[in-house]
């Protein structure tokens, strides 16, 4: 059996202990295409001999970026890392401007790219960076195929050397460069090792309750994250069948079409996906509308294990039946797991989806720990609202005086590339410095409190957490962004993106006399007072120095595209405050 010490043994690994026929399945022009673990062997061995043709030498730098997940990225990886070279994912959504900085700074001398929108980017910057040939996935007119070197590596003739590359691969080399979407600044390439990744698999594989072999996940969480990387080289581990999401919008199709056991994402989704639940209830009427809120009524005080009694458990018992079962079947009907990670997630979805039998299983961890620290797991009592689960095995985690979370372990990063001034700044006596404070619980659960940068003081000398007041106020529909400012002021406030989308429909439901484009809404004095509303019943679980005082609304959709959002969908604060200072203006010096 195939020992895992580097990353390109995990499909070795499946091959010998699972085989599947589907062990990576796509869509292309309308139809799903499946490769079979020993296809994904057989091409990623033909890419590293036409690699090899091409001249690329161990710890060269390959860069890939993909707009959606798919098949060949996958291949590619394992090509690319079998040969000692590293693999590079950039984020498809990042401007020209971070491409060529992320190309030069990491001196990749190859990059497939998905399709035409990226090779668009890329030509407008390529002559500025060490890259000699760009290949890509869809066919594009006049641009390369990622097929030449499929063609250049048919020939079996240089197999020899690639076993020997593989050979020389050790589990401390350098296997990635991620570069950090990063909330400020320029993006930081962040080195993890083969070992950084594959012992984050194995340590994550006790957490999670698959059907190995059999389960099928659905995969859309950007692969170039290395939450999603880390999870598909664990489906990998496990024997899971992996279908690539088409896309967010066709998320839902996807879904039932394919009844996944298993998906991952980021809160902003599953926040998503729960507003779109809750107004086709409010569309219901009489005992069907009044059955569906009641529904969610239980399903906001769940509590695991039968916390809340017999009486409880039967009444859950009856909404699951006649409501939750239905979304269920809404989301394909098998969905047995989700995991959530990269911010926090609202305990009422927690509740809400673990009601539905959908359970969202929330973990934490950062790109320099590959990610995972902590994640929640329903076996074993290892499940608690609120709580982003037991830290996992062989890593450990302290938490410093200022509340800081430290980590240590096989999983923490060898560094940030070319920049050794500032991993000093993060590591010391071999733990990282995650920025994040938190605390362990006595029944060892890990809780996060506040990212340490974003928290503030006001000018009367009180702290503010920003993370607790903006996530009491994104469980109001009326609100889809808010960001808490008031460093040095006088007292916190809040700029506000409107759910536009809801609020048109409430436009209507109400019969309100606003006009439904986005400056209108903003100017309302009807949606002002109704959102004050909001704030004001989000403020009452806060202490007064915290509550938010004054608020101002946006007409712009906070977006990836516009820069107000990682590609992660974390707030770039910095970023906001200065697209938005006459409005912070207006708050605090009106």
């Amino acid at each position: 059996m195939t020992e895992i010490t580097r990353l390109f043994d995990f499909p070795y690994y499946q091959h010998e202990t699972y085989n599947l026929e589907k062990a990576f399945t796509t869509k292309y022009d309308g139809k799903w295409k499946s490769t079979s673990t020993k296809e994904y062997i057989d091409l990623a061995n033909t890419i590293s001999r036409g690699l090899l043709k091409l001249g690329v030498q161990p710890n060269d730098k390959i860069a890939v970026i993909s707009t959606t997940n798919r098949t060949e990225w996958n291949i590619v990886d394992i090509g690319i890392l079998q040969i000692g070279a590293q693999n590079v994912p950039i984020y498809p959504t990042i401007c020209k401007e971070d491409y060529e900085y992320i190309l030069n700074h990491s001196e990749a001398i190859y990059c497939f790219a998905s399709d035409k929108e990226i090779i668009e980017k890329l030509n407008n910057i390529k002559e500025n960076t060490k890259l000699k040939a760009v290949f890509t996935f869809d066919d594009v007119a006049e641009e390369k195929s990622w097929k030449e070197v499929l063609v250049l590596g048919e020939a079996k003739n240089n197999q020899d050397v690639v076993e020997d590359r593989k050979k020389n691969v050790t589990p401390d080399d350098l296997a990635t460069l991620i570069y950090t979407s990063g909330t400020t600044g320029r993006p930081k390439g962040v080195m993890l090792s083969h070992k950084n990744l594959v012992s984050n698999v194995i340590d994550c594989e006790k957490r999670v309750p698959f059907d190995y072999g059999k389960s099928k996940s659905l995969s859309f969480l950007p692969v170039c994250h290395v939450f999603e990387r880390m999870i598909l080289y664990l489906y990998q581990y496990c024997g899971v069948e992996v279908y690539f999401a088409e896309s967010i919008e066709k998320m839902g199709d996807n879904l039932k079409e394919i009844k996944p056991n298993v998906m991952t994402a980021v809160p902003r989704l599953y926040e998503k996906v729960y507003d779109k639940i809750v107004a086709k209830g409010s569309e219901l009427s009489g005992i069907k509308k009044a059955l569906f809120f009641w529904a969610i009524d239980i399903g906001l005080k769940y509590e695991p294990y039968g916390a809340n009694g017999w009486l409880y458990e039967k009444k859950l018992a009856l909404a699951r039946k006649l409501i939750f079962s239905k979304w269920k079947e809404g989301l394909g009907g098998n969905l047995d797991l989700m995991v959530s990670g990269s911010a926090a997630l609202q305990p009422r979805l927690t509740r809400v989806f673990a009601a539905a039998e959908m359970p969202i299983m929330e973990g934490y961890g950062l790109t320099e720990t590959s990610p995972v620290v902590s994640v929640n797991d329903q076996r074993n009592g290892g499940f608690k609202v609120g709580t982003v689960g037991r830290i996992i095995d062989n890593v450990e985690v302290k938490i410093a005086e200022d509340g800081e979370i430290l980590v240590k372990g096989p999983n923490v990063m060898k560094g940030y590339f070319k920049d050794p001034k500032k991993t000093a700044e993060v590591i010391s006596n071999d733990y990282f410095h995650t920025g994040d404070i938190g605390v362990i619980c006595k029944d060892g659960f890990l809780k996060i409190t506040d990212r340490k940068k974003d928290m503030f003081k006001t000018s009367g000398g009180k702290y503010v957490v920003p993370s607790l007041l903006e996530n009491q106020l994104k469980q109001s529909r009326f609100i889809e962004q808010i960001m808490v400012i008031g460093e040095g002021e006088k007292m916190p406030a809040a700029l506000i993106q409107p759910n536009y989308e809801f609020i048109k429909e409430w436009i209507d439901r109400k019969n309100k006399d606003i006009k439904k484009d986005n400056h209108s809404i903003c100017d309302s004095q009807i949606l002002i007072d109704r959102i004050q509303k909001e704030v004001d019943e989000a403020n009452a679980y806060f202490g007064k120095w915290e509550q938010i005082k004054r608020f101002e609304l946006t007409p712009d959709v906070w977006s990836i595209d516009d820069n107000h959002l990682t590609p992660t969908m974390k707030m770039k604060r910095k970023v906001i405050k200065e697209k938005y200072k006459d409005l912070i203006e207006k708050i605090y010096r009106p």
